[in-house]
């Protein structure tokens, strides 16, 4: 752990994440290397060592970042309505959810090197955030719909989450991979990832 402040460490943490972040708009998870990360922030490749041990611990970084905003954002909806019907809980999930395409990317092709190529403290800290998500979504199960018991609201989130690990690649596609489908003539619908989400949603409020 490098000397300095909590303050100055977190700072640091938060440009080699911005970094990453950065990097993986336009590249892929393979190409990403930590010397190129490096290049685009203060620290040197030597440095970046100080805060995460591999490329795979910064982008678990990156991803619990993800998991954070949108827990904060599930809990103002559930705090700023005091009633929602199942489509107005399938209208807000959808939303919240469309915003984190960052989130869906990386739980679709890179989540288990990510924990598995991670050290424990980190991986810790992670799944506190992924636990936050979980309950913030039971809560507002639990708030607007109270006929939902315990079972039932873990019925929803463990049939839920699975589903968000694989929204990403049925809805973001590049050209060459439309062309693919085309020529290997599958009749396909590309449907947007907020109308797959809050299809979703609704069937597992029915």
């Amino acid at each position: 752990m490098p000397t300095g402040s909590e303050e100055r460490t977190n700072a640091r943490k938060e440009e080699i994440i911005n970094a990453c972040e950065q990097l993986y708009q336009t590249q892929s998870f393979r190409e990403i290397t930590i010397k190129e990360i490096g290049q685009i922030t203060s620290c040197s490749r030597t440095s970046i060592y100080n805060y995460f041990e591999t490329k795979e611990e910064i982008f678990l970084a990156l991803l619990k970042r993800e998991y954070d905003t949108w827990v904060d954002e599930l809990n103002q909806i559930t705090e700023s309505h005091d009633a929602l019907n199942n489509e107005e809980i399938a209208d807000a999930i959808a939303h919240s959810l469309d915003q984190r395409h960052q989130l869906l990317k990386i739980l679709s092709m890179n989540h288990y090197d990510l924990e598995d190529n991670s050290r424990l403290k980190l991986l810790t800290d992670f799944k506190v955030s992924y636990g936050n998500a979980l309950h913030a979504v039971m809560a507002m199960l639990g708030k607007f719909r109270p006929d939902m018991d315990l079972s039932k609201q873990q019925e929803f989130v463990y049939a839920f989450f699975p589903f968000m690990f694989g929204i990403y690649p049925y809805t973001v596609v590049t050209e060459k991979q439309k062309k693919a489908m085309q020529a290997a003539g599958v009749d396909y619908i590309y449907p947007s990832l907020y109308a797959l989400t809050k299809a979703a949603v609704l069937r597992l409020l029915s």
